[in-house]
């Protein structure tokens, strides 16, 4: 499976992506890292950034991490269980995930993605597994 993971190919990829404003900021199989900009439309209650906002950059991040994981053979991905701890609320700024693969196997991969703000703050971490497709 190819793919192109600049911030336009994540967009043509993965258009929630594109409509939450998620960037890439470097991605190779070893890690990958993307961000996301806080804005008001993306807010709950008091100026937060929704966590729901912080699991879809986590399991973007995630997505593209197991992407370029991928085995021989593979056609896709597909998340089949996360875990998102929501550590701290962001108010401001710019949020960057750091997703890296703990254990690469032939029918799953897992991914853990750290995010931290701009002060380097650690604002959410999640842990993810994901399924390795293949056609039938």
């Amino acid at each position: 499976m190819t793919a192109q993971f600049d911030t336009d190919g994540l967009h043509a990829t993965v258009p929630l992506a594109a409509q939450l404003g998620i960037r890439v900021v470097s991605a190779a199989p070893e890690a990958v890292r993307l961000e996301i900009d806080w804005r008001e439309e993306l807010c709950t209650a008091a100026g937060v950034l929704h966590g729901g906002v912080l699991m879809s950059l986590a399991d973007t991040a995630g997505a593209v991490c197991t992407v370029l994981n991928l085995p021989e053979g593979a056609t896709g991905t597909t998340t089949v269980e996360s875990k998102t701890n929501l550590l701290a609320a962001v108010r401001g700024g710019t949020v960057i995930a750091s997703a890296r693969p703990l254990k690469v196997g032939g029918t799953l991969i897992v991914v853990e993605t750290e995010m931290h703000d701009a002060g380097d703050r650690l604002v959410a971490k999640t842990a993810q597994t994901q399924a390795v497709l293949r056609n039938a």
